[in-house]
């Protein structure tokens, strides 16, 4: 009887032991990041230097997109507004913990959405955020969030991959540290290097099935392919559609293609002669054949645009054709006084791996036009410090969101990322007035009136919104085939 007894003891202790390793946080989970912003590079996700491969890992926000796209609950429960949008109340999750211990609550949130205010800060999220004007703690778990004008669409706002929570009055260290709520926390950080993320045992939606996430810099794009063929990393969003044949068919790797509101284009400042004349922007614009550059350049993984940067499943998305024309091109530049057409150089890197080749497409395209186009290389690891925002014709790239956020993101003339510096008055009006409007259809028409303006005078040729090519290890399971903002990082797991 001793010895059956005995037995089962050590098969319960046994079971135990095999659950609990089973349930445990295990592997380690390695991706990469360009190295955009060079020494600049930190973890704070409010500022342009932001390591978001870092930041969606490591804080969450109020309100974030299901795996449908829907707006959906994060650190906020559930919210509502008054009467007339210009009041919104959001109750917050109870028994959230910061990596430090510390509880998370309403004074976190105040903190945290103001701070996006603070004009020393310079954040390029500040203009998404100028309705708000104050917010009050109710009480230790609900805040009112109160604004200068209706707003139907402040929850969608509040979906922004940047507007993460931090512990109050971490202003001065949330840089290094990346201290927030999420699945995981900051164990070591290496912007040149190797950051480290260690697993968050109490996070509030379960323990993360990973031990560690390595986060390496690799600013090169072809160097971020070779990490991967090697084994140096287990994930690249960043694969060029003509590199896809290398990995269908291996067993070695997990190929998915995720339709995103990410944009690739090019940038004209609208401050610099000759792209200060509206007919000359329009000129070089329409001289792209968009479908061409799809086929071409994504394999056909990509959706036309016809100059918006709205998200093509967004609710407000402008729908427009926008096939080739350069004859009417170089109508347009003869009414601009340039006859026999222009000249310009379209500064490139390898920062985005596709750049060069959207580049040299163009280089064909233009030439239909009388439009004549040079191509210059620019060293990858400097471009956003040294290109971007100071060139006339440079390569830009941006990630998706809200139509309102990035209407007044990229080109609202107060905006710090307006990188065409495009000034119109009757544009920032019309953004005003949709703000505002309180009637769907009535809003709608006037976003979609904002984008038909930036058909006609935009500095920014986007030609299209990506499809991702995602390449995984085949060790890496259960990584939501969604826009990387919706990953649930906490279920990812590795072989």
């Amino acid at each position: 009887m001793k010895n059956i007894l005995k037995l089962i003891s050590i098969s319960l202790v046994s079971l135990f032991v095999t659950f609990s390793f089973a349930n445990a946080s295990s592997g380690v989970f390695k991706l990469s990041h360009d190295l955009g912003f060079g020494k600049d590079t930190n973890l704070d996700a409010i500022t342009k230097g932001r390591l978001f491969q870092v930041v969606i890992m490591t804080q969450n926000r109020l309100v974030r997109k299901d795996l449908k796209g829907v707006t959906s609950p994060e650190l906020a429960t559930d919210w509502s507004g008054n009467a007339d949008a210009t009041e919104w109340t959001f109750n917050l999750r109870k028994g959230v913990k910061f990596h430090d211990g510390s509880d998370f609550d309403a004074e976190d949130v105040k903190y945290s959405l103001m701070r996006v205010k603070d004009p020393e800060i310079g954040s390029p999220a500040k203009k998404s955020m100028s309705a708000v004007t104050d917010i009050e703690v109710v009480d230790s778990h609900t805040v009112k969030i109160k604004l200068n004008t209706s707003f139907a669409d402040f929850p969608l706002l509040l979906t922004d991959y940047r507007l993460r929570m931090i512990p109050n009055g971490s202003g001065d260290t949330i840089g290094k540290t990346g201290i927030g709520t999420g699945p995981f926390m900051v164990d070591k950080f290496d912007a040149e290097g190797t950051t480290i993320l260690k697993a968050n045992p109490d996070y509030w939606e379960g323990a993360p099935k990973l031990a560690e996430v390595h986060v390496i810099a690799i600013p090169d794009g072809q160097a971020r392919i070779q990490a991967l063929l090697t084994g140096q990393i287990d994930m690249n969003r960043y694969v060029p559609f003509n590199q896809k044949k290398i990995f269908d068919g291996n067993s070695k790797f997990n190929v998915s293609v995720i339709p995103t509101g990410n944009w690739r284009g090019m940038v004209m400042r609208t401050d610099v002669a000759p792209f200060d004349d509206p007919r000359v922007r329009k000129a070089v614009r329409i001289a792209v054949d968009r479908q061409e550059l799809v086929d071409l350049v994504m394999a056909g993984a990509a959706t036309v645009s016809c100059d918006t940067p709205v998200a093509p499943s967004d609710q407000y998305r402008m729908k427009k054709n926008c096939p080739p024309q350069p004859a009417t091109a170089k109508k347009l530049l003869a009414e601009a006084g340039y006859p026999d057409g222009i000249d310009f150089t379209i500064h490139v890197s390898t920062k985005e791996p596709t750049w060069p080749t959207i580049a040299e497409v163009l280089q064909q395209q233009f030439a239909k036009a009388n439009i004549r186009a040079d191509i210059q290389m620019t060293p990858s690891k400097s471009y956003w410090n040294e290109t971007w925002m100071k060139k006339a014709v440079a390569m830009t790239r941006w990630n998706e969101r809200p139509a309102d956020s990035i209407l007044h993101e990229a080109y609202h003339s107060e905006a710090k990322w307006n990188e065409s510096f495009y000034k119109s008055a009757s544009f920032d009006k019309n953004l005003a007035d949709a703000r505002g409007e309180l009637n769907f259809s009535k809003r709608k028409a006037a976003y979609i009136n904002a984008q038909k303006t930036l058909w006609e005078e935009s500095g920014t040729m986007i030609p299209y919104h990506v499809s991702r090519l995602v390449v995984t290890s085949s060790r890496v399971k259960n990584l939501d085939e969604v826009e990387y903002f919706s990953i649930r990082w906490h279920t990812v797991s590795v072989q």
